[in-house]
């Protein structure tokens, strides 16, 4: 199984200011439903956005370092079978490398 050293989370710049007063993320509406945090790799990033996110403006893309999330990172078959990394903790602000705002 091949894994990234970093994935990513698109928020809404509600998610976003929450996150960065909060210092952590629990996750979106269908995070917390499904039970963990789903993420992208950059290869999934667009379908995701194209999929989940279209018609949203300003969605603000998070990069998260992997490795510093431990065991708390499952990688698990989704859509069309593509292995997903999936966070089964909350997702803490220090573990965000980058963010770029989008629309």
């Amino acid at each position: 199984m091949t894994t990234s050293a970093t994935a990513f989370k698109v928020l809404t710049q509600q998610q976003w200011a929450d996150f960065e007063r909060e210092r952590v993320f629990r996750g979106a509406p269908v995070d917390i439903a499904d039970g963990y945090i789903h993420l992208s790799t950059a290869g999934q990033l667009e379908a995701t956005i194209a999929k989940y996110f279209a018609g949203e403006s300003c969605l603000m893309i998070v990069e998260v370092d992997l490795n510093l999330l431990g065991d708390a990172i499952r990688w698990e078959p989704a859509r069309g079978g593509d292995l997903f990394p999936h966070i089964y903790a909350e997702l803490p602000i220090h573990a965000v490398v980058s963010l770029q705002q989008r629309g």
